[in-house]
């Protein structure tokens, strides 16, 4: 009896759904860290907390956060990341599903401390398997893309937590996003690949690029780093404080505000992400500085918008956030791609690692919490302006690093 042949089955392209899982992953992360902004005034307001104590919540995150990266770094460099991202997703899950029964200021700071140790492994390994998977020149497409998870996650996390959280409480967004994480995270545990390391690098390997010792030689990777620090710093300070400034500044509800910057982040953050990767994109064809130009230009051009925000008419402040916000978000693939492909493959996690310590350290780990206090004693609006100084000096920094850009045509 003959049988006619089986069509081939289809086969989901493994670096393709690795990335589109990854960015599952880096979306519902994004959500559940701007929760806590966008719920905040509900939060303060149960709880009888300070500006400097809600900030210090934060603080929590983030020092969790940089003191767990060092060892993450050195495992992903040493070991397959699928697993160690696997356990970050699901311990990350369970903290924010352990929100639900969180009921004094104490309990919510240990669980904000927690997420930090999940996020920690996955933000370090997610980066160094897609720059596995791509080459050089198609990284600040890639991450770009990778990266769109940002402003999505950062609205609807704002979204969930001032909407949901006036209707329901501030503790069932928390919920609602742990479910996803650890279904996705079961996802990725069948669908998901280990690519080979350094399959995709082209860029010559120097000592600088490949051993530990040699980052701290390394301008390219150092200026990158620095500059995306102190661009941080004004980053984690505004989107942790801004909803606040609009309820209490501009005298809308604690929804309205959250619903105004969540929709300001997820229309900015799509198109300036988009917008600011393609140009680089485009701009690379002709000059391998354009990620560290591409930055500097999204900085430079965010200071006056957020001057305006802060201590211009109130009728100006939402117009004037709407521009900042699109050219912060221009250099997010870019700035990110100059950090990949300054290294290479046998220090690339944990150079990331160093990577986040230093844009936590002496970024937004203590930036909510400093604002918090200079509000406390004077007022948010020029607690809100110390923000304008990091970006200065985030500025000469990006600017300085384009010098020490790598040149993409090199070949190992």
């Amino acid at each position: 009896m003959s049988t006619s042949p089986q069509p081939p089955r289809a086969r989901i392209n493994p670096a393709l759904g690795t990335f589109l899982l990854l960015i599952g992953l880096n979306l519902l992360n994004y959500i559940d860290r701007y929760i806590l902004p966008g719920a905040q005034p509900l939060i303060q307001r149960e709880f009888h907390s300070t500006d400097q104590q809600m900030g210090a919540l934060t603080t929590a995150l983030f020092v969790t956060y940089m003191l767990v990266a060092p060892l993450t770094g050195w495992l992903g460099d040493r070991f397959r990341r699928k697993p160690l991202i696997i356990f970050g997703a699901v311990l990350w899950s369970l903290s924010t599903l352990g929100t639900a029964w969180v009921h004094d200021y104490w309990t919510l700071y240990i669980r904000h401390a927690l997420v930090g140790v999940g996020e920690a492994t996955f933000g370090i390994f997610a980066p160094a398997v897609l720059a596995d998977f791509y080459p050089e020149q198609e990284r600040n497409k890639i991450l770009s893309m990778f990266y769109l998870a940002i402003p999505v996650g950062a609205a609807l996390g704002y979204l969930a937590g001032g909407e949901l959280g006036t209707m329901w409480g501030w503790r069932a967004p928390f919920f609602l996003c742990a479910i996803p994480g650890l279904a996705i995270a079961a996802f990725y545990g069948w669908i998901g690949r280990e690519p080979e390391r350094g399959a995709s690098d082209h860029v010559q390997r120097s000592a600088n690029r490949t051993t530990v010792l040699g980052l701290f030689r390394n301008p390219a990777f150092l200026t990158a780093t620095f500059g995306l620090a102190t661009l941080t710093f004004a980053m984690g300070g505004i989107s942790a404080w801004v909803p606040t400034f609009l309820h209490r500044s501009a005298g809308l509800s604690v929804a309205n505000a959250s619903l105004t910057v969540s929709a300001i982040t997820v229309v900015d953050g799509i198109a300036g992400t988009l917008v600011g990767g393609w140009v680089a994109q485009r701009w690379l064809q002709t000059n391998y500085r354009a990620l560290y130009l591409l930055s500097f230009w999204s900085v430079a051009l965010t200071l006056p918008c957020g001057a305006l925000v802060f201590f211009g008419p109130q009728a100006w402040a939402i117009p004037a956030l709407f521009a900042a916000e699109f050219f912060l978000f221009l250099n997010t693939g870019p700035l990110n791609a100059a950090i990949v492909n300054s290294v290479s493959a046998p220090v690339r996690a944990t150079a990331i690692s160093f990577n986040l310590f230093c844009i936590h350290f002496f970024g937004d780990t203590f930036s909510p919490q400093i604002i918090g206090a200079i509000s406390d004693r004077s007022n948010l609006r020029l607690g809100l302006g110390a923000t304008l100084v990091s970006l200065v000096i985030s500025c000469v920094i990006l600017r300085t690093g384009a010098r020490f850009a790598p040149p993409l045509e090199q070949t190992c």
